[in-house]
This record gives C-alpha cells, structure tokens and sequence, in this order.
C-alpha cells in the first residue's frame, strides 16, 4: 500500500487526471462536473481559508450537510491541514447534533443549507469550542460565513501555498484524520477515530481484488457521514481518477440511475429490497401478454444465473432462450434500473436478502455483499470472480478476520480504528489487549473461506427454556413477504418468540382493495380481521422450515412505518431494537401474557 495522506493522494490523482471530471451534481435542473484541476483549486483556497479562521492540525471540523461537492471540498481541504473532519448525518435532530459537536469539540461547523443552519444556530450557545459556522448554499446571517465567503477569504489571504505545503509534511498517514460516530442503536454514539491509512485502505485493496480504473463512474447516494461510502464511494473513486455523481436523495434515485448511468453504486440492501419490488409490481400490473413473457424471462434469466452460480455450463439451447429473453425483457429491465453501464452493485451496512441478490443476478446484474463496521471499515467483500450469495466474501487483502470460541466475529488490519475519542473504557471493551476488534456480531467461515454473518451478539434472543434464537435471519425470512416490510422478533426471557410487524402499506392497500375493503384509514385496516388472518398465513408458510421455538407464535400489526424521523431507524436505516421496545412496551407486554 503507498504510504499516502488522504491529501497526498488526491494531489497524485491531480498530476495524473486534471482535465477529467471529478465531480458532478445538478445545478438547475441540468448535471455539470468540476474537473480535478477544478476541485483541486477550489481545495487550495479553502485550505487557506481555514488556516485565516485559525484552525490547526489535530482540531476538528464538522461537516453537516447531505452529499454535494463542497463536501468534498471541506474534507480535502481539512486533510491537507491535518485538520479531523467529523460528519454528521444531516437527518439528525439539532440535539443530536449538538451531542456530536460539543462531544468532538468541534471548531468549525459546515452546514449545507438554512434547514442545517437552524440546528447549527440552536447548538451554538451550548458548543463553547464552537467558533464558526460555514453555509455552503444560501443567505447567511451575520456572524455565520458562506462557503463562498470563505473560498474568498482563502484566496485573498496573505498566506502562502509554499508555507502550508510545508505545514502539511507534518501530517502523517497515521494521524487522525476522521471522527466518525457510531450510529448509536444502543447507548451514546461513540467517536470511532479512523486513520489516513485505514480510510485509503479500502480503495487500495479494492484495487487489487476487481479491476478499477479513471473511466468508471460512481453514482454517490449513500451519505458521507457513512463509512462504506466515506471509503468505497469517496475516497476510492478519487484515488483512480474516477467521476462521482452526487444523487439529490432517495426520491431521486429511481430517475437518476437510469441518466447518469454509472458503473459502480454502493447502497444499503433496503434500496435494492424496493428496485426489486418496484420491477415486480410493475411486471404484476402489465397486460397478460407482456406479463407472462416477462415472467418467463426472468425464469430464464434465474436459470442462468443458478447454474453459473453452480459453476455449471449453460447448455445451448438455455443459451439461446437466454439471448431471447435478454433482448425481449432483461435489457430493458437492466436500463430501467441501472442505466445499462453497470458493472456491479456493492451492499453493506445490514444483511444482504439473499433473495433479492439472486432476483438481481436473474436480471444480469451483480450486488457485491461486504462487511465492514465504523470502526473497521470493510474487512470482507464478494468479487466478481469469487462470490458466494448470503455471504459477505473473502477477506479483503491486508486484513484478518477470525472467529471467537462464542462465535463472534474478531477483526484487525490497517483501517482499524485507534479507539473512541475520549472514551479509554469503551475502546479498551472493544478492541482486546491482542488488537482485534470484537465486532459484537455473529458469524463463521463457510469452508469456501467466505464470511457469514448469522446475527448480533447482543440481538441475541434466550428465551426462557434457555434456548438462543438469531431474530436477523428470522426477520430477513420473514420479510420475503410482499406483505411485510418489517419484523421486529421480541422474546427475551418469554416463553415464545413474538414480533412487531409492519406491513408494506402500498401492497397491503393494493390486497385491500381487490378484497373491497376500506384502505381510508391504516390504524383500521391493519385491525382488520381480514389483514390479521394474511400476516398469519404468511408467517406461517415463510416459517415452514423453522424449528418450533424458532417460530412467531404472536405478533401486532402497528399502522406507522419506522423512520429515521421516528427515531425508529438508524441514518443508515438500521432498526433500533430499543427504541422499538420502549415504543412498543404496551403491545410487547400484552403479547408476553
């Protein structure tokens, strides 16, 4: 691995593509790109601009805004400071994020816009390390500077590039170059303190496991606060010279990813979940005709994919079907859904459905599971080459993973994080006095060397009898069902598995309405005995091959969906057991009698 900061790294990609795009967004309704030499001098005045408000090597500034190019710009810019950036999920509330900001001491505050700006105005009394506030698009009041105002100020200042240059050979491969906190579904978030040399690490072994290079482009959708993207769809594209495209969001992507076309997209396994059930309904409400030759093409496609997957021939007859089936239906699927230039998707951050992997496959499109955590990011990931569904791959080179004897999953290697920002006990609980990082997930290593993740450690159900149930496999089985968009197993310490379910309300409505049922009013449908009888008909037939204490035996059905809004669900869209629990108490108590 070169021995690089994250400045000296973009610098190198400077010299070699600086008349290449580096980064796009749609600026009045039209997408335009700044070249590298163009992010490049934008980066140079800001470092400057820093330096004028004082900001030193080892101090930090937060970064408060969705994924756009100033952020970029911020993040360079900082690192060629030895500056430690903090992100912070702008979907957070103003406490949170004031939380964050005072627990990190945070000099400086960018926000991305006016909504940021109220939270950051809110915090600012209480933050006393807090300094300046920078508005990266809109009108600032007085005492808060524009980004504008500050790219200015760096380019009027009476500082030198030669002297900062200098100042940055300080700043080591070693050094902090991050705080990036843990999304906290159980107890404070923690500051995870990630190296120069851990956050370039994934792109560089990435580089050596899947051919990459300056003519790929990467759709960003995942936000920047969110390690996989911090590593696999930031620093990795810039590392080779690749172009970034910043989505403005998730009611955007089903048209962006057809007109920007990229060839890598890095995502949550939830977004995949509803491509695929977006396809599927549509192919549901086409005309017979064109539905059956859909649904054959997919058989097809299925096919296809399980015998490659077998590493079986495709005899030619299949072959010829297939060819058929690809210019009929899969093509055109494949277009809608990608672009058509997609050479694969990478999921991450929560367990991978097996199911929507294999239906993805059918279509002739790939999703590469990894594993990584905020404090060491991806230590495993699936290859073009070298993949295995309902896995998340081999170890990525330079790093190990092991198994512990109560089947936790142990990992170290170069991106493993120094510890938590001022917190000894909590990084002396986490990383053992032989370096390795106990996860808190479950998992084994199939004899193919790929890594399983069974569940969470602490997820872990025992119930009464003393019997362990892993509920994430269970809630994956069972949200198959177009019915359900969400399980949440509960049990501790009961006599039987019980569980909170969220309907997937678009589907629910639609069977509502073949049944001619009133579809007005959620709280009362999903009352209904009707509605009751269909979440029980299909628990039951997906939890045919569970053993019996394995199986839900209640449930309650909730009419609101979970949000990160809600306080449901993590900024990476991960359930938060507890909140659930304290939520759902009542309904949790009563399914326990």
């Amino acid at each position: 691995m070169a021995v690089w900061t994250i400045y000296r790294m973009f610098k190198e990609s400077v010299n070699r593509f600086g008349s290449r795009p580096a980064l796009g967004f749609r600026e009045g309704g039209e997408y335009r790109s700044l070249t590298y030499q163009e992010v490049w001098e934008r980066v140079q005045a800001l470092r400057r601009g820093l330096s004028a408000l004082g900001v030193k090597k080892g101090e930090r500034v937060a970064i408060l805004s969705e994924n756009r190019y100033e952020w970029a710009v911020t993040d360079l810019a900082a690192q060629s400071l030895g500056v430690v950036t903090v992100p912070i999920y702008p979907t957070l509330p103003a406490a949170q994020v004031e939380y964050l900001a005072r627990d990190s001491a945070a000099r400086v505050l960018f926000v991305s816009d006016t909504k940021q700006l109220k939270k950051a105005l809110q915090l600012r009394p209480n933050v006393r390390t807090l300094d300046h506030i920078v508005l990266m698009s809109g009108a600032a009041p007085e005492g808060v500077h524009t980004f504008e105002q500050l790219l200015r100020m760096g380019r009027e200042a009476d500082i030198s590039d030669e002297m900062l240059d200098e100042q940055e050979t300080s700043v080591s491969p070693d050094d902090i170059a991050t705080l990036i906190y843990t999304s906290g579904t159980t107890g404070e978030p923690k500051g995870a303190m990630l190296t120069h040399t851990g956050l370039l690490h994934t792109g560089f072994a990435a580089r050596q496991i899947v051919e990459l290079n300056e003519n790929d482009l990467f759709l960003s959708f995942l936000p920047l606060s969110h390690i996989i993207e911090r590593v696999g769809g930031h620093y990795l594209p810039l590392s080779i010279g690749a172009q970034i495209v910043y989505s403005e969001g998730v009611m955007s992507i089903g048209k962006e990813l057809p007109t920007v076309r990229p060839t890598i997209f890095l995502c949550v396994p939830r977004l995949f979940e509803h491509m695929q059930e977006r396809v599927q309904d549509e192919i549901a409400r086409a005309p017979e005709k064109r539905r059956r030759i859909a649904q054959w093409a997919l058989e097809v496609g299925d096919q296809v994919a399980r015998r490659r997957r077998e590493g079986r021939g495709v005899s030619p007859i299949l072959a010829i079907k297939h060819m058929l089936a690809d210019r009929l239906v899969l093509s055109k699927i494949r277009e809608k859904v990608s672009g058509g230039r997609l050479r694969f998707f990478v999921a991450g951050g929560a367990p991978l459905n097996p199911e929507t992997a294999k239906f993805f496959e059918s279509l002739g499109l790939l999703i590469l599971e990894g594993y990584g955590l905020t404090e060491c990011p991806v230590t495993n990931l699936n290859r073009p080459d070298k993949r295995q569904i309902g896995t998340v791959g081999p170890t990525l080179p330079d790093m190990e993973v092991k198994i512990a004897p109560d089947g936790e999953i142990l990992a170290c290697g170069p991106s493993l994080m120094r510890g938590y920002f001022g917190k000894p006990e909590a990084t002396e609980a986490a990383i053992d006095t032989d370096g390795w990082l106990h996860t808190g997930d479950i998992g084994e290593i199939t004899p193919e060397g790929m890594l399983k993740i069974t569940d969470r450690k602490k997820d872990i159900i025992v119930l009464a009898n003393g019997k362990n149930v892993a509920p994430q496999p269970i809630e994956a089985l069972i949200k198959q069902s177009p019915y359900i968009g969400e399980a949440v197993l509960i049990g501790d310490k009961q006599n039987v598995i019980t569980a909170i379910i969220v309907p997937a309300f678009d589907r629910l409505k639609a069977w509502a309405k073949s049944l001619e049922l009133p579809t007005g009013n959620l709280e009362e449908l999903v009352r209904r005995a009707e509605t009751r009888k269909l979440i029980k008909e299909e628990i039951d037939r997906l939890s045919m091959n569970l053993a019996d204490f394995e199986r839900i035996k209640r449930f309650e059905i909730v009419s609101q969906p979970f949000t990160i809004e809600g306080g449901e669900l993590t900024p990476t869209l991960k359930v938060k057991r507890k909140v659930i629990a304290q939520k759902y108490a009542a309904l949790i108590e009563q399914m326990a009698r």
